[in-house]
């Protein structure tokens, strides 16, 4: 009898205590939803490898964003929050940065081509990409970044550390 009891009690106690793992994990699912974006292909293998060295480097959080890497799955890709930051190694070298005119911004030893958007894509935040080093790194921010470069700085040490400068 005393072991029948103590079996209910603990059935008791695990019933409800499963059915709250399987809410909380429920809960916690994103349903698969994540960004998508175009998979670069780096100019060469020395760049492809400066990427995957990149990518194992960069910030779990940037600028108070998880992250989120966007599908589909690449080390040539990486993102936070829900595409508000979308970052992208081995991207052709911009037609701006032979514009004598283009603007160009430092974010803590990194310099970074500032592309702003169309009115076409009006919809869519600045995009930087770095400019001296022997792979490309783009970096699209969204709009609520339009007058803010603050997020560039979290990937100055990875970029520095992984991709050498061209000079």
């Amino acid at each position: 009898m005393t072991h029948t009891r103590r079996r209910s009690r603990r059935s008791r106690v695990l019933v409800p205590s499963a059915a709250l793992f399987v809410l909380a994990v429920a809960g916690c699912s994103d349903g698969g939803a994540r960004p998508s974006v175009a998979v670069p292909t780096p100019s060469s293998e020395a760049a492809a490898g400066y990427c995957e060295k990149l990518h194992e480097e960069l910030p779990e959080t940037v600028d108070g964003l998880e992250r989120n890497d966007p599908s589909p799955d690449s080390d040539l890709t990486a993102g936070w929050g829900d595409g508000a930051i979308v970052l992208r190694c081995g991207v052709p070298r911009p037609a701006r940065m032979d514009d004598s005119q283009s603007k160009a911004v430092d974010a803590d030893g990194v310099n970074w081509l500032l592309e702003q958007p169309d009115d076409a894509d009006a919809g869519a935040g600045p995009r930087f990409t770095t400019t001296y080093r022997k792979a490309y790194v783009e970096v699209t921010l969204g709009t609520e970044y339009a007058h803010d470069i603050t997020p560039l700085s979290a990937f100055a040490v990875p970029v520095k550390r992984t991709v050498p400068d061209s000079l």
